[in-house]
């Protein structure tokens, strides 16, 4: 593939580029397994509906086919299970949570601990049994619909 430069400019980057060397959703990390794609992800309104807004350019538009993205501030109806369980973008800036490297990928792998939680704590596809662990989940790609 040739690499294709892209420059960002949104919420939390100025004039940051990279080259894109891999195609779009493909060649992760060998250690991340999402359950979830990205254009699931913004389907189901993760973030009340943030996730991604200011960046569509970056991403394939097919993502947002049926994304359920809010114009103004987070939308926590937007999520797929009705509730807010997320931290604001200043937290996530302050505590510099942002950028996808190793820490990254160890959070990823760490929250799936409330899976095993849900599991102990409810009986099987009681969706309304910690409707906001389920949402964090789906925040981080873990499919939490299903448990």
């Amino acid at each position: 593939m040739t690499p294709r430069w892209i420059e960002v400019n949104d919420r939390m980057q100025q004039g940051y580029r990279y080259a894109l060397v891999a195609p779009a959703g493909r060649a992760f990390h060998p250690e991340f397994r999402p359950d979830l794609t990205p254009p699931e992800m913004l389907s189901l309104g993760v973030f009340g509906g943030k996730y991604m807004t200011d960046c569509r350019g970056e991403f394939p538009v097919s993502w947002f086919a049926k994304a359920k993205l809010s114009p103004g501030r987070r939308d926590p109806s937007l999520n797929w299970f009705g509730v807010d369980a997320s931290r604001p973008l200043s937290v996530w800036l302050a505590k510099g949570w942002i950028h996808e490297d190793e820490r990254q990928i160890g959070r990823w792998r760490a929250f799936r601990r409330h899976i095993a939680q849900l599991r102990r704590a409810c009986e099987p596809s009681d969706l309304s049994c910690r409707p906001r662990q389920r949402q964090a989940l789906l925040h981080w790609a873990y499919d939490s619909r299903s448990l």
